[in-house]
């Protein structure tokens, strides 16, 4: 059983005799004689979906629950639900829009790496690669003999998400995203 200082984001956990999906993970240290860092655990009730914030000491120990990865493509929109399908048996599984806000401007029929976590068999995130590689849909004209290090420009893509790329990226080309800063890493 792990310590709450070795509690990572989207990992599920038994608590108060629930289980919850870690979302986000703060860490503070206080400065005065006690010492000793608090983790501050941003989750979620899977079987509500209600958000509950609690607080950790470091050598807390917190059990895991059984949960486990399925490698998935996802496959359509179902209304306010997203059908991801099993790469290896072909189960599909549905989960709602609210539910991965955060991933959903990474996710097209194209992205691979994609994984459902399911706790008891029930789908309640997924997991996304680092990068994804996504289609520039609209910016600025490129800048003859811009430099890589230049400035950027803001771009639109194939998903609606806005970033910021090089002047040198024009409408049309693929890129490679972080999925985790959102942010520009390169062409794809």
């Amino acid at each position: 059983m792990p310590k709450a200082s070795e509690i990572k984001k989207n990992v599920a956990i038994e608590y108060n005799g629930k289980v919850f999906l870690v979302k986000e993970v703060y860490k503070s240290t206080s400065q005065g004689r006690a010492g000793g860092s608090v983790y501050r655990i941003r989750m979620y009730d899977v079987a509500t979906g209600l958000k509950v914030d609690e607080s950790f000491k470091a050598d807390e120990v917190i059990n895991l629950a059984d949960f486990s990865r399925h490698q998935v493509t996802f496959s359509y929109i179902d209304g306010d639900e997203y059908v991801f399908m099993d790469s290896e048996d072909y189960t599909p599984y549905n989960l709602n829009k609210e539910t991965i806000a955060e991933e959903i401007p990474f996710i097209t029929e194209a992205t691979e790496g994609i994984q459902v976590f399911t706790v008891n068999d029930r789908p309640v995130t997924v997991d996304l690669p680092a990068a994804v590689d996504l289609e520039v849909i609209e910016t600025d004209p490129s800048i003859k003999g811009a430099s890589a290090t230049a400035r950027t420009k803001p771009a639109t893509l194939s998903t609606g998400l806005v970033i910021q790329v090089p002047e040198y990226i024009s409408k049309g080309e693929k890129v490679k995203v972080s999925t985790t800063e959102s942010r520009f890493l390169s062409r794809a």
